[in-house]
């Protein structure tokens, strides 16, 4: 009797047995023929040679003109921080307090004004005015920037095709790769960061204001229009005010952008603010400093975010605009006048204008004491967490089950009939996912039983492009394919393949864990009201504290590793993944939980059949923007002894070597445009299969 296979289309997996089957052959001979695992030297294009060369050139010709616009920036910066540090401290605080209830209300207002006592007694205040001095130069030059890039893109669709690689690029690339022809043109100084947080900060507010301007309806164009307005008064009057909440939302973003580069800012910068003190003590392993100084940078943040986002809010909008004149300058008045007074009496109380060190409260020598009974008396306890995830997780992706396993990490050696015995379950599993699931799944066991026997960094180059590459036009089409095949030649024939496979074993196994940590929380939010309340300000406090403060509690317990930059990355890209889950799950159409209910579904049932299949497109994108955040972290870990092109990069800028730091950049955002582009096609496939399109 023969077996009936069931019938489904398999036209798509005979590529895949193709791939598969020279997968196989290249992993046979990789021992024999070494240009499978390293392309030779002779091959490989000197890109960041011609790039330093061309660069050389460049900054001999245009110097002056960079330097010219470094010193007309630092005027207004210059001012904007003596200013800041002139007004006594209640005054700034009382200012920041006003500005806070216009937005928000009475408790951003109390918020605001405990955040910033927080910097004058712990000492900071000081250098915490030297940064918002950079901030607040640096906002409005990338909302100035991103504007006229906005109108442009809006109103001619050859200038939009231009300037959106550009966009990604710029939020793509590393920042610490474009510092160093940044540093070169424009020279050492305060100014330099204020250029790089600009460039960073820009992208968010073009996004969001063409996508505020294309969502202006046609009816009120047309109003517009019929009422005589000239095409300046129609942008300016109409479209402009109708696209506002998105603009806000982009001003918001974008200062949130620029926070987070103050500390890389220090490095290039050297001011005394307090990227620098942060920086400055994590050099000297003074992490109770360290961590006083970045919960600044955090509450700064915080500040900033809450207040640009009170702003966008439509209906405290609406409320304004229906008070009177002198309702709306009430706030305005009785900052004024707090500024005033306080000003005032600072000069008959100097305590008002400097805080007495007396009364500073700085506890870090009690946190550096704590740190080191908490590693004194529980190192064990650390270490075996620390190896255990480095020996059963990390290295049997990085190095594969073949190397990792051994007498040493694992207790015992690898047999033939060990691995024989994982070839047959592998094979058993494809078959029977072959068989009652599909054959996509089928061919995942394989690739993945593959790549964790082998290691990511032991596989051939040539079957990891084609496994890719064949993954982008089955989701994406001829176009994604040829970007992924592109971008992998490209970091092939660059000479950074070694250090790119590094990076995506990284950010791999951190998205892997992301995924199934932030998926299972973002379940558990989307069940219960009491999770999402809790899990909230985690997610708030994760997403707007700077990278580098992020690091600090890691590298206080578990030292300089790969560990650390492991655990670092979570922290930091977990937080979409959360978020996407719950938002997905929350927003299934009703109606279709109310049909599925009166079918009789079960609460797992509900979950797993109904839900989870509709909300997979938004947790794909939630997916798509974890792997953006581990990659944008993968540079900063760099620090904290990662290996990769996060590595190359930080060595780059320390040599100034423009040539690698834009090669190494350019190549860790090839990996995230590749895996945006491919997740994206995904999702948009899937949705169009919901019929969610």
């Amino acid at each position: 009797m023969l077996i009936q296979l069931p019938r489904r289309n398999t036209s798509d997996m005979w590529p895949w047995l193709g791939v598969i089957l020279v997968s196989a052959v290249c992993l046979l001979l990789r021992d024999k023929v070494a240009w499978l695992n390293q392309l030779p030297s002779d091959l490989v294009i000197p890109v960041a040679d011609w790039i330093n060369i061309y660069m050389d050139w460049f900054i001999d010709t245009f110097k002056w003109i960079f330097r010219s616009i470094n010193w007309l920036l630092s005027w207004p910066m210059n001012g904007a921080q003596a200013l800041l540090q002139w007004l006594p401290w209640p005054a700034t605080i009382a200012a920041f307090c006003v500005v806070a209830y216009i937005s928000s209300g009475w408790r951003l207002s109390i918020f605001t004004g405990l955040a910033l006592l927080y910097m004058v007694i712990t000492g900071y205040w000081s250098p915490s005015m030297n940064t918002l001095g950079i901030v607040f130069v640096s906002i409005p030059l990338a909302v100035g920037a991103g504007f006229v890039l906005a109108v442009v893109s809006y109103k001619s669709e050859r200038a939009n095709r231009i300037v959106q690689p550009i966009l990604d690029l710029m939020q793509t690339v590393p920042t610490f790769a474009y510092l160093i022809p940044i540093l070169l043109l424009f020279g050492f100084g305060p100014v330099v960061g204020v250029v790089a947080s600009s460039i960073y900060a820009c992208p968010p507010m073009v996004r969001n204001m063409i996508l505020g301007l294309q969502k202006v309806p046609a009816d009120v164009l047309e109003s517009g229009v019929m009422s005589g307005s000239t095409k300046r008064q129609l942008f300016w009057w109409v479209q402009v005010p109708s696209a506002m909440p998105n603009i806000m939302v982009g001003v918001n973003q974008t200062t949130m952008c620029a926070l987070s580069m103050v500390i890389i800012a220090a490095i290039i910068g050297g001011s005394a603010d307090i990227g620098w003190e942060v920086l400055s003590t994590m050099r000297k392993a003074q992490f109770g400093q360290s961590l006083l100084a970045g919960i600044v940078i955090a509450l700064i943040a915080m500040i900033l975010d809450r207040i640009s986002r009170g702003f966008t809010d439509r209906t405290r909008a609406i409320e304004r605009r229906h008070l009177s004149r002198i309702e709306r300058s009430k706030p305005l008045i009785t900052a004024l006048g707090l500024m005033l007074a306080f000003i005032l009496l600072s000069i008959f109380v100097p305590a008002l204008r400097i805080y007495p060190e007396t009364l500073i409260f700085y506890p870090a020598d009690v946190i550096n004491e704590g740190l080191r009974y908490v590693t004194a008396n529980y190192a064990f306890f650390m270490n075996t967490l620390k190896n255990t995830v480095l020996f059963y997780y990390l290295l049997p992706i990085k190095i594969g089950f073949a190397n990792v396993i051994s007498p040493f990490s694992w207790g015992f050696s690898l047999t033939s009939a060990m691995v024989w015995g994982y070839a047959v379950v592998i094979f058993v599993c494809a078959c029977w996912l072959y068989l009652k699931r599909s054959w996509q799944s089928s061919i995942a066991v394989v690739v993945t039983g593959g790549l964790l026997y082998f290691g990511l960094t032991a596989i051939p180059w040539l079957p990891f492009i084609l496994i890719v590459t064949l993954l982008a036009w089955q989701t994406g089409g001829l176009r994604v394919a040829t970007l992924a095949f592109t971008g992998l030649l490209f970091m092939l024939f660059t000479g950074i393949w070694s250090q790119a496979m590094l990076s995506v074993y990284l950010c791999l196994a951190a998205v892997m864990v992301c995924l199934l940590v932030g998926g299972s929380l973002g379940i558990w939010a989307s069940r219960s009201q009491w999770a999402s309340n809790f899990l909230r300000p985690i997610n708030d406090t994760l997403q707007s504290m700077p990278l580098f403060v992020i690091l600090i509690p890691f590298l206080m317990f578990f030292q300089i590793g790969e560990f650390t930059s492991f655990l670092a990355i979570i922290a930091y890209a977990i937080v979409p993944m959360i978020r996407y889950t719950e938002h997905g799950l929350r927003h299934v159409p009703e109606e279709t939980v109310e049909a599925a209910r009166s079918m009789g579904c079960s609460p797992r049932q509900m979950l797993w059949e109904v839900k989870m299949p509709l909300a997979l497109p938004e947790i794909m994108l939630g997916l798509n923007q974890t792997v953006l955040f581990a990659l944008a972290m993968l540079v900063i870990t760099a620090l904290v002894g990662s290996k990769g092109l996060g590595q190359s990069v930080y060595i780059a800028l320390s040599s100034a070597d423009t040539g690698l730091g834009l090669v190494a950049g350019l190549g860790m955002a090839l990996i995230a445009i590749i895996a945006d582009r491919i997740i994206q096609s995904w999702c948009a496939k899937r949705k169009d299969a919901l019929g969610l399109a």
